[in-house]
């Protein structure tokens, strides 16, 4: 590639991630030089700025038509659009969690990496929210992955962070073994690295050819691979033991932004390369004929995420199955992708968004109450509203919409995905049945907090501070919480202007 046709591309669209590089070299280098006695706090304002910047030029970019640069490896569509605001909002809250968690001296000796590794790790996700290449696509994710696995050790002299450090790497490391895998299947049955390239070759093969079910193993393999991502059962017994282990924002992060990446991965991946290619059946893609090991995968999900979650103590632990369950819920709409429509995007979209206001924001209310007490049981949060009223009632406002109840965002999120599964082209009504056993089963864990924080004694009766970067995070997340519940059309009109749904759909045309 000479330097004309390098000159040529439009750079500009690429500004966010961009951005966002500078700030974690720039970063990364003062930490560097800096003397080890310097404080390192304000890196976690710089970082702030530099993700507000990056989305300011997002914004910018929302009226921008489909870009793509390097040979279609990289694209500017209502897609990728739509998932970088999620990435970099959640981000911006996890640093307004870490911040004052840094302040209490926790991690006064990773003070600079802890700050432009969670950066890296989001560049990687909004890479991969913006590949149309199966190479780029990898490379983001093993950025965000790899500065995922330092992130959960960090905390050195803890036994804990080093086994969910340890646990992470080698899970991980199996992970994308299998992924890779399948992905070198694909490639070798196509020639070809672009999305675009192999859904057009995949289409010429016959079903009834050896190649086809070759096809068929690299998409359960590949499957596999990202389920261990997302942390879809029966893949996800890392979870647990990596939320308890690592710092509680890379936790919040993990849980929200992480997962959000993984989805992002997987729609843009399958969709544009399975859904038109021939089934097992007469007049029938591969996606639908394998859709009973999504629907499988989505069901052991929420079964197990819910139930084991109903024994857990450890808080913790308890919102690791708590986002297991989740992850089977995000995978209900996938499984719609035997009727392509924009609902499909629009159902995940807006239940991730959802899940990062409610979820990020009972993380932070869990970070102020574990640095309190300084355990992580359960009866930490014992008597919340006799100490602090304003932290009840905002933790109240995340547990009913986590559980699904109407006025908040999740229970719009998961109506949509249970019409979803109910109303499609073919209705899925064992899915919906076990979504809604499900969800009433993850009251009772829910509600127990709110039992403790109303009913029960509080072993003190000391007044809690709220750190002003806490209180931001927790004003931002109650209000997108109860917001995108009473008004939810917002979410959807943003989507819908973007033209997320369609951008992909015209993908495969």
């Amino acid at each position: 590639m000479d330097l004309d046709t390098l000159l040529s591309f439009e750079w500009s669209i690429m500004a966010p991630e961009f951005t966002i590089l500078i700030v974690a070299t720039i970063l990364s280098i003062a930490d560097l030089f800096m003397s080890k006695k310097v404080d390192r706090r304000p890196f976690g304002w710089i970082a702030i700025a530099g993700i507000i910047v990056a989305l300011a030029f997002l914004v910018g970019q929302l009226d921008h038509g489909f870009t793509e640069i390097l040979f279609d490896t990289y694209r500017l569509d209502g897609f990728s659009k739509a998932f970088k605001l999620i990435l970099l909002v959640g981000t911006l809250i996890v640093f307004l969690l870490a911040i004052p968690y840094e302040k209490e001296g926790k991690l006064s000796v990773y003070r600079g990496e802890f700050y432009y590794l969670l950066l890296t790790a989001l560049l990687g996700a909004m890479m991969m929210a913006s590949s149309a290449d199966i190479i780029t696509l990898f490379v983001g994710l093993e950025l965000l992955t790899i500065s995922s696995y330092i992130l959960a050790g960090l905390k050195k002299n803890s036994l804990k962070s080093n086994e969910a450090a340890m646990k992470y790497v080698v899970m991980g490391g199996i992970s994308t073994a299998i992924t890779l895998f399948g992905l070198s299947y694909i490639y070798g049955l196509t020639g070809s690295t672009k999305l675009v390239t192999i859904a057009q070759q995949l289409q010429t093969i016959s079903a009834d050819s050896q190649s086809h079910a070759l096809v068929a193993l690299a998409f359960i393999i590949t499957f596999v691979g990202l389920a261990f991502k997302i942390s879809s059962a029966p893949f996800h017994m890392w979870a647990p033991d990596v939320y308890e282990g690592a710092p509680t924002p890379v936790t919040a992060f993990l849980s929200v932004v992480s997962k959000a990446a993984g989805f992002t991965l997987i729609i843009r991946l399958f969709v544009t390369i399975f859904t038109t290619t021939p089934g097992l059946e007469m007049n029938t893609s591969i996606i639908q004929s394998l859709m009973i090991f999504i629907s499988v995968l989505a069901g052991i999900t929420m079964i197990i995420g819910n139930t084991v979650a109903l024994r857990q103590r450890n808080i913790k632990r308890l919102f690791a199955y708590s986002s297991i369950a989740h992850a089977g819920y995000l995978l209900v709409p996938l499984v719609g992708f035997t009727a392509l429509t924009p609902m499909i995007f629009e159902s995940t979209w807006f239940y991730l968004v959802a899940y990062l206001f409610m979820n990020l924001g009972a993380f932070t209310v869990i970070q102020l109450m574990i640095e309190k007490s300084k355990s992580e049981d359960l009866t930490i949060f014992s008597g919340l509203f006799y100490r602090s009223p304003l932290l009840a009632i905002v933790m109240t406002v995340f547990l009913v919409s986590l559980a699904g109840i109407p006025g908040t965002a999740g229970f719009i999120g998961k109506l949509n995905i249970f019409l979803g599964a109910l109303y499609g082209a073919e209705p899925h009504y064992v899915l919906a049945g076990v979504m809604m056993a499900t969800t009433v089963i993850s009251y009772f864990y829910y509600f127990g907090i709110m039992t403790q924080m109303f009913s029960r004694p509080a072993s003190s009766y000391s007044k809690i501070k709220i750190p002003a970067p806490l209180l931001i995070a927790m004003i931002i997340c109650a209000a997108g919480t109860l917001v995108l519940g009473i008004f939810p059309d917002l979410a959807f009109s943003i989507f819908g202007d973007l033209n997320a749904a369609e951008v992909l759909m015209g993908v495969l045309g």
